[in-house]
This record gives structure tokens, sequence and C-alpha cells, in this order.
């Protein structure tokens, strides 16, 4: 059985008790939860979960405020919602993965659910998004531990539509219908258009941040009013583990080096298999600056460029205390920053290009996730009409604050002074409006499948420094150059 998209038509007839249906034997990623919602006849022993996760919904909906932004920069004029609209009441059933943590958030969307749609059915599946994206990477769209709907970060699209595992979804009507969004192709929701068919949905955006100890900060000298060059610091003033390209891409970015780019006509192309002497002299001042960074890192000898030590030396270091001043992280770290900086005391949050690289400021993504349905329910209206408004509901703008709360993610279409108006901590609200500035001023996030050979290209080259010795920046390029070299050959 083929499933997903076909280039002359969709695939139909699928149901979802189908004989091809399987079960992976010993798979333990996750678990049906405690819960499972029947939206009607309702059995006794979940009512009163239900009626505290509804009761919370409507204290949340009352105090809530409407929200409306397009992808990147705030819209001015009030919006339609989910719940503005009457429509027929859904039947069927669908599955929706969920991770422990965000469930929660899940459930009071769901007890919201149930009030439009007495007759459906959903059950949350428990698992992280990364973990059931693997399952179905390894086996089909047929196998019923993988969710109907489930959560997929923005690089793993192309993967997804390449094995066929994502059924198209009407998004421009759901876009519609959550509202906030004034062009919705020119942001995340263009991202997941391929081919041109839509395969998700835009959840949330995502960058990453400056984090800063201001307590480490005035010890060091560092003044954080204003921007801080890496060159004119000490290596552990500031831990970037740029080894990892996650992390190395806001250097590079910087001086828009591109790591492996894709032109207009799908040809592929890495700007590290130009010869030294022909790199542009930004580009070269950038690397000059990553590779002294490097060597003032192995001067001092504090295992920072390792991958198997760095994590535990910035934790270390960027408590209060430490050596280290500042670190980029994303907005899902906030917990663990506030936990280092005394909770909170001595913590400040900052745009990413604070720290600049010969002069330029540090850039990274425009990252960010989508809500995807599983390929198997293409063709079956009622399943993809049941998918398509849960998500509408999960996405509801009216809950932008609890999304954040839970999640710790940000909807791409709300804009600022929603989350700087509410009840959200300072911190938080620091948080959001530094993701947001940093995210408008980052590049897009390339999400052809070929990118993946740069993680690990750029780590052992980058890394290959400690055990090379490289005594120049020319020196230290060739390695990762040979290595650029030796990529492009394999996915040419």
């Amino acid at each position: 059985m083929i499933f997903g998209r076909s280039s002359s038509k969709k695939t139909s007839g699928m149901t979802h008790g189908h004989p091809c249906l399987r079960m992976i034997n010993g798979y333990r990623g996750r678990k049906i939860h405690n819960n499972t919602y029947y939206l009607g006849g309702l059995e006794m022993k979940k009512i009163t979960s239900l009626l505290l996760a509804l009761s919370l919904s409507l204290s949340v909906a009352a105090c809530g405020t409407k929200a409306a932004t397009p992808t990147e920069t705030p819209a001015e004029t009030p919006v339609e919602t989910p719940g503005d609209t009457e429509a027929e009441p859904l039947t069927g059933e669908i599955s929706v993965q969920v991770e422990t943590t965000w469930l929660p958030y899940y459930e009071a969307a769901v007890a919201r659910f149930k009030t439009a749609n007495p007759d459906a059915k959903v059950t949350l599946i428990e698992s992280k998004a990364v973990d059931m994206l693997d399952v179905l990477d390894k086996t089909d769209p047929s196998n019923m531990d993988v969710a109907d709907v489930f959560a997929i970060p923005a690089d793993r699209i192309y993967g997804m539509a390449e094995n066929e595992s994502l059924a198209p979804i009407d998004a421009t009507a759901l876009a519609a219908k959550v509202g906030g969004y004034t062009n919705f192709d020119e942001g995340l929701g263009g991202n997941f258009n391929i081919d041109g068919d839509y395969l998700a949905f835009p959840m949330n955006i995502e960058t990453l941040i400056a984090f800063a100890n201001k307590k480490n900060a005035e010890t060091a000298g560092i003044d954080l009013a204003k921007t801080v060059e890496l060159a004119d610091v000490k290596s552990d003033d500031i831990l970037i583990p740029a080894f990892n390209a996650w992390y190395g891409v806001a250097v590079l970015n910087s001086a828009e080096i591109e790591l492996l780019g894709k032109k207009d006509d799908g040809t592929l192309f890495s700007d590290f298999t130009a010869e030294w002497k022909d790199f542009p002299a930004e580009k070269q001042a950038a690397f000059t600056a990553l590779f002294n960074y490097w060597k003032g890192i192995q001067d001092e000898g504090t295992g920072m460029w390792d991958a198997s030590t760095a994590w535990g030396i910035m934790d270390e270091q960027f408590a209060t205390g430490g050596k280290t001043s500042l670190r980029i992280e994303g907005p899902w770290d906030n917990a663990k920053m506030l936990g280092l900086a005394s909770e909170g005391a001595d913590l400040e949050v900052l745009p990413i290009g604070t720290i600049t690289v010969a002069g330029k400021p540090l850039k990274h993504w425009k990252g960010g996730w989508g809500m995807a349905v599983n390929a198997r329910n293409e063709g079956d209206e009622e399943k993809m009409a049941l998918s398509e408004a849960f998500i509408a509901e999960l996405l509801n703008t009216e809950f932008a604050t609890d999304f954040w709360k839970v999640l710790g993610k940000i909807m791409p279409n709300v804009e600022a002074s929603v989350y700087t108006d509410s009840d959200l901590t300072d911190t938080d609200k620091a948080v959001i409006e530094n993701v947001l500035a940093s995210y408008s001023d980052a590049p897009a996030r390339p999400l052809f499948t070929e990118w993946g050979s740069v993680w690990d290209t750029w780590q052992n080259s980058v890394l290959s420094w400690s055990s090379v010795k490289p005594a120049t920046p020319e020196a230290a390029y060739a390695e990762v150059k040979a290595a650029f070299d030796a990529m492009m050959l394999n996915i040419q």
C-alpha cells in the first residue's frame, strides 16, 4: 500500500481498520495516556479529571486576550478564533501524540474540544515527538503506534514528504480559522508547502537568544548594556559550543557563511569548498574569530571544545559565581537558566545579536515546529476533518499564554503585546520579546534533507583541531575544507 502524496492523484479508500495496519513488537517509546477521552458516553471514572480540565480552560478563556499577528510581525485588527463560528459537531476517532510535559495543555484543549464535538473521541498518546517520528521513519504510516496527529520539527518535513508519511491538509482554511496571519506563505506556513501540498500547520517559532548572568558579568567587567565582541573578552566569558552546528551556525550566519545551500536550480553548494585565498574577507574574519576562540579555550584547558564535557562546563561556569557571563540557548532552556542564575535574580535575557563576531551580530535560524496528520488518514474525510479541527483548537490563540507556560513555545501568529500584557513573569516576557526580536533578524533555516550531512561533517572537522593543532586560521580552515569537499562528493 502506498501512503501519502502522488503526483497525479490522492490516495483514497484509507480506513482505520485496514488489514495492513500493524504494531511494532516491544516498542517502548510511548504509552496510551490514562485519560482516553470519550467525547460522548463518558466513562464515570474520567469525569473528575475532565471537569477539572474544563474548569481550568473556562477560567483561562474568561480572562484570555485575542491575538492577531502575521507570521513574523504584529497585525492590528482582531481576527476570528476557532470558537467564533458554529459548525456541525464532528464524529469519529483520532489519536494525538503528546509529550509528557505538554499534557496539561493538551488535556485542556481536549476538554474544550468535547464541548463542540460530544460524539468524537480523542486518545492522547504519550511520546516525545522525535521518538514517534523515528518510529514512523523506520516503519510506515500504517503503524498504529504512530498517532493520527503529531508535532513535527520543521527540519523533518522534507524527509517525511519523501517517505510519503504526511497527509496534505487545508492549511489556508486552518489559518483563516485560527487567525492572526496576514501572509501565511511568507512565514513558517510557506515552509510546510511541499510541491503544492501543505504537509503541516505552524505550531511555534523558535530561535536562539542570549542569556546573561549579571553577577558574573559585573565581576568580569562586562557591560551588558552594550554589544559584547567575542574577541574582546576571555574565552570563558562567553561559552558557545560552536563545534555543534546548531550553535556554530550563529557564528557563521553573522558573516553569511553557508555550510550547505541550494540554488534556485536545485544545485547544492558549500562556502567551505572555496580555497582560503578566495574566501571573502568578512568570512575570513568570522572564521579567524572562531579559530582564536578555540585557541583561547585550548590555552586555558577548560575542556569546552569537547562534545562530552562542554555541556556540563557551560552549566557550571554560567552559575552565579562562575566565570561565564553569556551563553546562547533556546527559550526551552529558560527554566534551567533561572536555576543557574540564583533563581532568576542574576539573570538577564538579551537578543542573540548582543554578542558580535568580527563586529557582526550573531544570528541563528528562523526555526519552528508544525502539527501534521498521518498519511494513512488521507482520503478518510471524517478523520481529516476531526484532525484539522483539533489542530485548530490546540492552536487557539486565546490560550497562547497557556501554550507558553506549559510547552515553552511561542505561537507564530500572536502579537507580542498578548504576552507582555499577560500575567506571565517578567523573565518569561523578556524571553518571548527577545525570541521575537532575534527571530526577525535570523535567516531561514535550511530544511532540505541533504543538510543532514552537515551535522557530523562540521563537528568532526572542527573537533579535529584539538588533535591536529593548526597553528593558523588558514591551517584550521584546511581541515574544514577537506571534510566539506568529501561531503559534497558524497551528496551530489
